[in-house]
């Protein structure tokens, strides 16, 4: 299966430039099963979920990773792919950089008071240039002086603004490390977080997530490594839960991977784990945990719709996704959202 199967046609007037005016006043898109799917808010979220259900959400921070730095006198762009807190001087990192041309292993770029030499190009992606630390502090550069990583389908000429820096961020935010927001969890405001049951895993969104499906075969697809993190309590929650039979609803894509990767270390059941995947979610997959979704909607031909497909059937996702579009939803990262259960879900 190619790229192709994922497509589908969008007005470019329906990508959101702008969050909506409360989180909660975003739509909601319910396809429980194979009917036809009701038209709803995001705050309206519990009254379609089952009173049992266990809630899981990413509570990954973004950081501003885009850094401009001076490169001599010529000014380069740096997105750092893993923006991970305590980076001491010699450590290294990765970055995607625009305008690497005239970069030379041990050229140093410098932001202010902080440094960083260049080292050599990435030997995993192609795209990324890794850099060693050279002087000043690595995160308070990045909070100082870096930008909020909005996806490129965003357009800010000026850059973003106060409102971007915090509307682009979950309000249960708490573990920085990202470079784009799990996007499915801008919508919750607390009034509606206290009516669910809440439970929080950690996976920093990498760059990569941007990327297209590029190969012919879509199993094929790279989007780099990202960092997970389950705690033993919120691990011991979800496999309560799923021994009781109990569904299992992830808030966005990125607490999918991290719920389905981690199952696959513990043989089926999500255990503690501290370490890194890069799962792709592709036909054939077996979900072990997962039994709905609420997701924004993505771009066409992308690993995230992919993902969105394999969880809730091909043609019964593009055909929802027709619906929004004749029904004026606003898509991507500030727009709308949709509850999908899994097609062989448990009833």
């Amino acid at each position: 299966m190619g790229p192709d199967s994922y497509d589908y046609v969008l007005p470019p007037e329906q990508i959101a430039q702008t969050p909506a005016a409360r989180r909660g006043d975003a739509r909601l898109l319910v396809q429980r099963d194979a009917g036809s799917p009701v038209h709803a808010h995001a705050r309206e979220l519990p009254r379609f979920l089952d009173p049992r259900a266990l809630v899981v959400v990413n509570d990954s921070r973004v950081v501003p990773a885009r850094l401009r730095v001076l490169h001599g006198t010529r000014e380069l762009e740096l997105l750092v792919c893993d923006p991970r807190p305590g980076l001491e001087p010699g450590q290294t990192f990765r970055a995607w950089v625009r305008g690497a041309k005239r970069l030379r292993p041990g050229d140093v770029v410098t932001c202010g008071e902080w440094s960083a030499r260049y080292v050599e190009p990435d030997v995993i992606d192609p795209r990324a240039r890794v850099f060693a630390v050279e002087a000043g502090e690595w995160m308070g550069a990045l909070q100082s002086r870096g930008e909020v990583p909005l996806p490129p389908y965003i357009r800010r000429p000026e850059g973003p603004t106060a409102d971007d820096a915090s509307r682009y961020q979950t309000i249960y935010a708490a573990q920085p490390g990202s470079v784009a927001a799990p996007t499915a969890g801008l919508h919750w405001e607390p009034e509606v977080l206290a009516q669910l049951d809440v439970v929080r895993v950690t996976l920093h969104v990498g760059p990569g997530t941007f990327l297209p499906l590029e190969a012919e075969d879509v199993r094929e697809h790279k989007v780099g490594a990202e960092r997970i993190e389950v705690d033993a309590a919120a691990a011991g929650r979800i496999a309560a839960a799923k021994a009781e039979g109990r569904p299992v609803v992830a808030i966005g894509t990125t607490a999918t991977r991290a719920l389905e990767a981690v199952a696959r270390v513990g043989g089926g059941t999500v255990v503690p784990f501290s370490g890194a995947t890069d799962l792709v979610i592709a036909p054939g997959f077996e979900f072990r945990v997962v039994d709905a979704i609420v997701t924004n909607f993505h771009l066409p031909r992308s690993s995230l719709l992919m993902l969105v497909c394999c969880l809730g059937g091909r043609e019964r996702v593009l055909a929802a996704y027709a619906e929004a579009v004749a029904a004026g939803y606003r898509f991507y990262s500030y727009g709308d959202c949709m509850l999908l259960t899994r097609m062989d879900a448990p009833r």
